[in-house]
């Protein structure tokens, strides 16, 4: 069995990548250490780059469709890794995750319609709502203390007859929740009673990082196989965010139906050639890799987590049960929003994502990215200590 290094320090400058080449269009900042964009910063597993050189070997990039094994593929893996069943016939391609929530935002609300989020969430969320005329519902987590919780007579209360659908997050980004079968049950009965569709981002269900279960919306009951849409990548899991390889699961035929028909109208069904070689050779080789890769995440967690308690108390954590994303409640600092992004980014020289951007409910985090080397990651969490230190002695 090979054994992988996750310990390498690769200089990803320079190759147009979000992380690092454009910090300072979107942040205004050009030196401070990048943990904010959801990749990784490990290689890009060997078969699968393997297997991008090898159909690279033809000459001739021309135009390609998901063939049969393309959808065989996502149904064995989600068999074998999860234990749900997904028929190929179930499985359309997405260019993306957001690409996709928006088409199933157009095909089935309309201009007006609300849309509950349960916030602090993946920022996109909103655009897909705001950007499509419909309206944005929030129904924000609980904070118990240790973990988010989905608030349920929140939700309940907040249903009315132009509410149609509830975009679910799960496992829940940022703040870490792989979502139980009874919270997710509770909230497909409260679906089943006022006749909503749920649409599931699952991106970071593989990322499975304290022996907790994923369990994917549409598992849950008949209802919620026959009204809800799932979308998921082997993006995060395999590294390959870049090559747009994220699909959908529609178990109910006429919703799969109405979604492909939007995903054709837009012709946007084909794909990318080197994301579909891609795709196949990440769920056909790739859980060796995958289980090497959890461990080491496992261990940077507990690292920082341990860093955080010892170090800079003054910064809470909550252990994520999915995903390489660390959610810090920083609020005990004594300082707004602009302050404290204004703290990390520039006194810190650690760029996180602020946790406002996440709605209601983020004021006061952020959101450190984990999956990076570990003597790259003790030296992130050094500048964070040095400049808390000092924050505290003024």
């Amino acid at each position: 069995m090979k054994k992988y290094n996750f310990d390498k320090i690769i200089d990803r400058k320079n190759t147009d990548c979000i992380k690092y080449d454009a910090t300072e269009q979107f942040w205004g900042v050009k030196d401070a250490m990048p943990l904010w964009v959801a990749d990784m910063d490990f290689e890009t597993p060997d078969f699968i780059i393997d297997a991008i050189k090898k159909r690279l070997e033809h000459p001739v990039l021309g135009y390609t469709y998901k063939n049969k094994n393309h959808f065989e593929s996502i149904s064995n893996w989600l068999k074998k890794r999860h234990d749900f069943e997904v028929a190929p016939e179930h499985i359309s391609g997405s260019p993306g995750v957001v690409a996709g929530l928006n088409l199933a935002i157009r095909e089935f609300t309309e201009p007006g319609d609300e849309v509950i989020v349960q916030s602090p969430v993946y920022f996109p969320f909103f655009h897909v709502i705001k950007e499509n005329q419909r309206e944005i519902v929030y129904n924000p987590l609980k904070n118990s203390g240790n973990k988010f919780e989905m608030d349920f007579e929140d939700l309940t209360s907040k249903i009315t007859p132009k509410t149609k659908m509830i975009l679910l997050c799960n496992p829940h980004n940022p703040v870490g929740r792989a979502w139980s079968k009874e919270e997710l049950s509770q909230l497909d009965r409260i679906a089943q009673k006022h006749n909503l569709m749920v649409v599931s981002d699952e991106i970071h269900a593989d990322i499975l990082v304290n022996d907790k279960a994923y369990t994917p919306y549409a598992s849950i009951s008949d209802y919620a196989a026959q009204n809800s849409i799932i979308f998921g990548a082997p993006s995060k899991t395999f590294n390959i965010p870049g090559l747009a390889t994220s699909f959908m699961i529609a178990k109910n035929p006429e919703i799969k139906k109405r979604y492909d028909h939007q995903l054709h109208t837009l012709h946007l069904q084909k794909g990318n050639i080197l994301g579909n070689i891609a795709l196949t050779a990440a769920y056909e080789k790739g859980e060796n890799w995958l289980d090497q890769l959890l461990d080491y995440l496992k261990e940077n967690i507990d690292y920082s987590i341990d860093f955080f308690n010892k170090e800079i108390p003054q910064i809470k954590v909550y252990r994520p049960e999915a995903s390489f994303l660390l959610w810090l409640d920083a609020r005990a600092l004594g300082m707004d929003n602009e302050e404290l992004k204004d703290f990390f980014f520039n006194k810190a020289g650690v760029l996180l994502n602020p946790g406002y951007t996440f709605g209601p409910g983020g004021e006061g985090f952020m959101r450190m990215n984990i999956a990076l080397p570990k003597k790259e990651l003790e030296k992130a969490l050094k500048k964070i200590k040095k400049a808390v230190d000092k924050h505290m002695k003024e």
